[in-house]
């Protein structure tokens, strides 16, 4: 096995800080997560349940972290995470930064999308539907320096892209595999970044979104004691 890091490789990429930033729900939207925990629980105890079906009990306890709208759509809770994430784009916008906004729900994507048109916030925007034609459009206008934000869907942008022109990135929920999210961070943490690389990744606090957090670090550890001492070749 050979193994070849990153460090090695580009030895003269500007360095990447990575911050877990744990948020608490309110005690509306606890309610409301619980609710639907037990509901998940209960519905799981029936034999019959298949793979599919506990994968969407999961994805709606996930949505439900993200914003409470994506599982009541005629609800009025607002969003602690999103809250969060208003509050440290304005930041990095008022610092003369700008960043990249990653979600695994488009629809999570569009809510955020429609609150930074509100504000009068310029960005760039790509998801699985998006042309061609115009995501390189978008890449481009955004390189050349239009826009402080670009909003992404992880499967859509978390390879072939080059995003250096972003010096932060806001993982807004997190995946299950932690090395998709490291694609997309590296859209901005590669070849021609002059600036150290900050990644955010929003998880609200005592909820799924923390136990996936904890697996990426079971994940991560597993990965590195197989490799360890496989930079050189071995018989």
């Amino acid at each position: 096995i050979l193994r070849r890091l990153k460090r090695d490789v580009a030895p003269e990429l500007p360095p990447r800080t990575e911050i877990v930033e744990r948020i608490e729900l309110s005690a509306a939207e606890r309610a409301l997560y619980e609710s639907l925990r037990r509901e998940a629980v209960e519905s799981l105890q029936d034999p019959k349940q298949d793979y599919l079906s506990v994968l969407a009990q999961l994805t709606r306890l996930r949505r439900a972290c993200c914003h409470p709208r994506l599982v009541l759509a005629e609800g009025n809770l607002a969003s602690s995470k999103l809250e969060r994430c208003h509050e440290l784009l304005d930041d990095l916008i008022e610092n003369g930064h700008r960043a990249l906004v990653f979600s695994q729900f488009v629809s999570y994507l569009q809510i955020l999308r429609t609150e930074l048109d509100a504000r009068g916030t310029a960005y760039a925007y790509l998801d699985g539907s998006t042309a061609p034609a115009a995501r390189r459009k978008a890449v481009q206008s955004f390189q050349q320096g239009q826009g402080d934000l670009f909003l992404i869907s992880l499967k859509a942008g978390g390879t072939g892209l080059n995003l250096t022109g972003a010096d932060y990135v806001i993982h807004l929920d997190p995946w299950w595999n932690p090395a998709v999210e490291d694609q997309a961070s590296d859209r901005a943490h590669r070849m021609g970044q002059q600036r150290p690389v900050t990644v955010y990744r929003l998880v609200t606090a005592d909820t799924i979104e923390e136990q996936i957090v904890n697996l990426h670090a079971q994940k991560r550890d597993l990965a590195q004691r197989l490799l360890e001492g496989t930079e050189s070749s071995t018989a």
